[in-house]
């Protein structure tokens, strides 16, 4: 597989600094159920990385110290590390919001049965990927059958609450393009979901994220084979909006990988591109010895995909 990042190092986006420090986002291992084209982390059923229990007491202790709201899980398919279960408990027993970024198709593997009632349980925010309201297409970017799977576990969702009108479960879908082109305008795309969905399997959620595909690891190496990477990235940057700098998720976020490292987002992790800080790898221990928010934020080529268009971040668009 070809690596793009020798082709984003170099690069003309503009600096940005964090400004506070909101929402710790763990990648809890890439292990999943599906191999997505789209996936920039790579995960699949055959990674062994996960984060051990240890790594997430480190974080817990962040959160402490910096009096973090928000614990954003993410993956692979972050049910799938064992410890799961026990970091959850431990963030809401501080009052922490979780986000559990589900792919919902892992509700319907054996031995996971206990997923949606458990998040319903300890009221957490369910961020389910489904990248189109169509079977064909959601098929051909995650594989056969993996529609009809989604579409039983966000049923099995609402049946829990999620998603419905003043349940305060909350529900919110993810939408990736299926190739090399910008999403679309994300209210509208929400709408024609909802109607859709809720037509055709009375299936009902709060709201659509649009998520701009990143120029890296799986699909980077896609658009390499297909000749079109040149052309995505000049996508990107024509569709450049400066007034999206204000949003971007990294101002107010830190991304950990499974051993504890940390980076400013989750494509930056998926780089290597490690927090600049006063090691070549700065690790929660080393943010619970300094006590400072790190400033700097390190860029890209591929920054210009959360900065395109209406932009792109962990709650979808920044100006829909």
């Amino acid at each position: 597989m070809r690596d793009s990042w020798p082709l984003l190092k170099e690069t003309d986006f503009p600096p940005i600094q964090r400004d506070r420090l909101d929402t710790l986002q763990m990648n809890l291992g890439y292990l999943c159920n599906l191999a997505c084209i789209h996936c920039h982390v790579n995960a699949g059923p055959n990674r062994k990385e996960l984060m051990d229990r240890a790594t997430m007491d480190d974080a817990l202790a962040v959160i402490d110290r910096f009096r973090i709201k928000t614990l954003d899980l993410t993956g692979g398919s972050p049910e799938m590390n064992p410890h799961f279960r026990w970091l959850v408990e431990q963030a809401r027993a501080r009052g922490v919001h979780v986000m559990d970024r589900l792919n919902p198709t892992i509700m319907n593997e054996p031995g996971y049965e206990w997923v949606g009632d458990f998040l319903a349980e300890h009221d957490i925010e369910v961020v389910a990927s489904l990248p189109c309201y169509s079977r064909e297409n959601v098929d051909a970017q995650r594989g056969n059958g993996v529609f009809e799977s989604s579409i039983k576990a966000l049923q099995t969702l609402n049946s829990l609450g999620y998603g419905r009108p003043d349940s305060g479960r909350v529900l919110n879908l993810v939408y990736n393009p299926l190739g090399a082109s910008l999403p679309p305008p994300q209210q509208a795309l929400e709408q024609d979901y909802k109607k859709l969905l809720a037509e055709t399997f009375d299936i009902q959620f709060n709201q659509l994220f649009t998520i701009t595909n990143m120029p890296i690891k799986r699909f980077g190496a896609i658009l390499l084979a297909k000749g079109e990477f040149e052309s995505y990235l000049n996508l990107l940057k024509e569709a450049y909006q400066p007034a999206n700098l204000r949003g971007v998720m990294c101002r107010n976020l830190i991304s950990v990988d499974y051993q504890g490292y940390l980076y400013d987002c989750d494509f930056n992790q998926m780089l290597s591109l490690s927090l600049d800080g006063e090691t070549d790898r700065p690790h929660l221990k080393d943010l619970l010895e300094s006590g400072e928010l790190p400033r700097r934020i390190r860029v890209a080529d591929h920054c210009y995909g959360c900065t395109a268009g209406q932009g792109s971040s962990c709650g979808g668009a920044l100006n829909a």
